[in-house]
């Protein structure tokens, strides 16, 4: 067993959701994504009227992180909680960049756009195998002009 097997602890699965987070969400360094996540993470978006499950795989999850970058710029992210009771963390952050995105067509005002956001993560043997992500969409529709 590897060093991500011994991954027992509370304290321990919290840091490295911690890690993803600050590393990898971030956009810092969105390939690192396979050093936190397991081949296939079920990633459920929590939408009142279409809740849907997808597949990610760390490659995938880097390429999201990329699409962000595009949308808002080189964002500051700021981690404003964490919890953890065992295998499960909650994590709630706020996400600040600008509005470069104008692949809805619609033209980018290049105002700033706050994202606050809250998911929990499920490790398993040192890796993240699922999370559940709420994201303030009407927050971010609003901001947009949308």
């Amino acid at each position: 067993m590897g060093a991500r097997a011994r991954l027992r602890r509370v304290s321990d699965v919290k840091d490295l959701v911690r890690r993803f987070l600050l590393e990898v969400r971030s956009g810092d360094f969105p390939e690192r994504a396979v050093d936190f996540m397991a081949p296939v993470v079920l990633a459920h978006q929590v939408v009142s009227e279409a809740p849907v499950t997808v597949e990610r795989s760390p490659a995938n999850y880097a390429a999201h992180v990329g699409e962000m970058l595009d949308a808002y710029g080189r964002f500051s992210f700021r981690l404003d909680e964490l919890l953890a009771d065992g295998a499960r963390v909650y994590a709630r952050w706020t996400q600040v960049g600008t509005d470069q995105d104008a692949s809805d067509g619609r033209e980018p005002t290049g105002r700033p756009v706050t994202e606050v956001a809250s998911a929990v993560y499920r490790v398993e043997d040192g890796f993240i195998v699922e999370y559940w992500i709420q994201i303030d969409r009407a927050g971010l529709a609003a901001q947009l002009g949308a």
